[in-house]
């Protein structure tokens, strides 16, 4: 059984022209010299390098399509018919008290500093990618009104073309992570944050002190292992100068600065393609263990770390390093996600996927839980969009992880919202839009209800925004159903014992009962009479 298809995928803009398609190679079968294309071999025939990279850069987010052997849908969640787990306190369960309504999606992550989010849900990075940065205020007010946390993604400072440093080569002034920071922290309610992300060149550009100094951030996040990555695009420049020093810090850019050292090269103050290779970071319990105490005595509250689909080995020293520097949320994340600039054969083919991660992490938490050591909170992330993915996920891991983080189901609210917001002007609403009116009070089932609540400040939430507080609550209203049919009133009263694998693969895997073995016992108590 072949589990994913090469050489053909609309996240490279490329097709197969025949219906009879090698599964290994994703060749056609029948190759004809003369052929039109448009499969991955044709286009790198003339594109190259570009056909690593989903595309068009700046207005896609991509995620891959391989068909794992074992994944979230291998579990179902039980349901029962009496109880009701952590209901509100004086409250005594009865068929009119146990309704969805009572049911208490908060969660908090955090060693002694918690945070509180509304939803046990926040936003990938949102980093140097241009299709975070041109919709960032979409992003960071939806994330501020939802009550969530959202992540400034790494390098955001790298690629600001305004970016200022000082003569050691540390960031002076810095207005995009200014703005982002700002517009997030302006609508923000009590619940969730901001917190940005670092990579090596982010520490090395001084991120964490120019936003703990100005912006009085008190959480900041590691990154492990920060690979190659393309940034892709157009990028604005103010000189031959910003263009030179982009080109030492490691980016490819067209035209290249050291070749046409003249300012008729960019004389429209634009870098028409650019491309960088990220430095690799390097793990060491004693180095990770130091860098935290860095950051903690730069003013930090909380320290989070965002690890990737790395080895076993890499988990394990991702769960006992953080267990040993106290860090606030070890967010961990599997194959496939998503991306906006990673090479696509990697997404398809790289990592450990999300499901086997998470059984691992399960695995490794027990062992150190054992062992005496207090687990860090944890988050998971890697190709979640639905409430059902979110109990799972929480069952699966209980009572280790918190929160789900979610990439790009977070920002394609954002991106509907705001088109939404353009067709309204233009009058060019497309049907399945237009069904529910022509206004955006018509069109957004909770613009009035934000309108009670924020007033004359609606006119300064975009309709991006909006959008992402609708799809949040749809996932917490969805999420009250089902932690009602499970009897669960609050997140921290659900357990593995709340879920069956339909196969024994899944069962095998994860450690979930195989559904013909979940509540045997109990079920043969009964109908013994006992």
């Amino acid at each position: 059984m072949n589990l994913q298809r090469p050489n053909g995928n609309d996240a490279t803009r490329t097709f197969n022209r025949s219906k009879s398609v090698v599964p290994c190679s994703g060749l056609c079968s029948r190759c004809i010299d003369g052929c039109r294309g448009n499969c991955e071999v044709f286009k790198a025939s003339f594109r190259g390098r570009e056909v690593i990279y989903p595309g068009p850069f700046g207005d896609v987010t991509a995620g891959g399509d391989k068909d794992y052997p074992v994944d979230y849908s291998h579990l179902n969640i039980q349901g029962y018919a009496a109880g009701a787990k952590g209901l509100l306190e004086g409250v005594e369960a009865g068929p009119d008290t146990a309704t969805f309504p009572n049911v208490n999606t908060e969660t908090e992550y955090g060693w002694d500093k918690k945070v509180k989010m509304t939803l046990p849900v926040f936003t990938g990075a949102l980093g140097s990618t241009e299709i975070a940065r041109k919709n960032w205020e979409h992003f960071a007010i939806g994330a501020a009104i939802s009550g969530i946390t959202l992540v400034c993604g790494e390098n955001v400072c790298g690629i600001d073309p305004k970016l200022e440093l000082d003569e050691k080569g540390k960031i002076k002034n810095a207005p995009d992570m200014d703005r982002r920071i700002e517009v997030y922290k302006r609508f923000h309610n009590g619940y969730g944050e901001i917190l940005v992300q670092m990579n090596v060149e982010d520490t090395r550009l001084g991120v964490a002190e120019y936003v703990r100094k100005k912006h009085k951030l008190e959480t900041i996040e590691l990154k492990w292992g920060q690979g190659a990555k393309c940034i892709g695009g157009e990028i604005k420049v103010k000189s031959l100068e910003r263009a030179l020093e982009l080109k030492k810090r490691g980016y490819i850019v067209t035209p290249d600065p050291a070749v046409h050292a003249h300012q008729e090269a960019f004389k429209d103050g634009a870098i028409k393609e650019f491309e960088r290779h990220s430095r690799l970071g390097f793990v060491t319990e004693e180095s990770f263990v130091a860098e935290v105490k860095r950051l903690r005595d730069l003013g930090f509250k909380r320290i989070t770390l965002k690890t990737g689909a790395y080895s076993m080995k890499e988990l394990a020293m991702a769960i006992r390093y953080s267990a040993m520097a106290k860090i606030d949320l070890l967010t961990i994340d599997g194959a496939p996600g998503g991306t906006g600039m990673s090479p696509w054969r990697m997404m398809e083919e790289w990592g450990i996927p999300t499901f086997y991660l998470q059984s691992l992490t399960y695995e490794f938490c027990e062992k150190l839980a054992k062992k005496g050591m207090r687990i860090p909170d944890i988050a998971i992330a890697g190709g979640f969009s639905t409430e059902d993915h979110i109990f799972k996920v929480i069952a699966m891991g209980a009572p280790y992880v918190k929160a789900v983080c979610m990439g790009r189901a977070l920002m394609i609210p954002g991106m509907v919202g705001k088109n939404i917001s353009t067709w309204i002007k233009e009058d060019k609403l497309p049907p399945n839009v237009s069904e529910y009116g022509k206004t955006e009070k018509e069109i957004f089932v909770c613009y009035e209800e934000l309108v009670d609540r924020y007033g004359k400040d609606m006119k300064d939430i975009p309709l991006g925004a909006v959008g992402i507080y609708s799809f949040a609550q749809k996932i917490k209203v969805g999420l009250q159903q089902i932690m009602a049919g499970s009897r669960n009133f609050r997140l921290n009263t659900i357990s593995r014992n709340d879920l069956m694998a339909l196969t024994e693969e899944a069962a095998k895997i994860s450690g979930i009962p195989y559904v013909m073995d979940a509540y045997r016992k109990e079920a043969e108590t009964i109908l013994d009479g006992k």
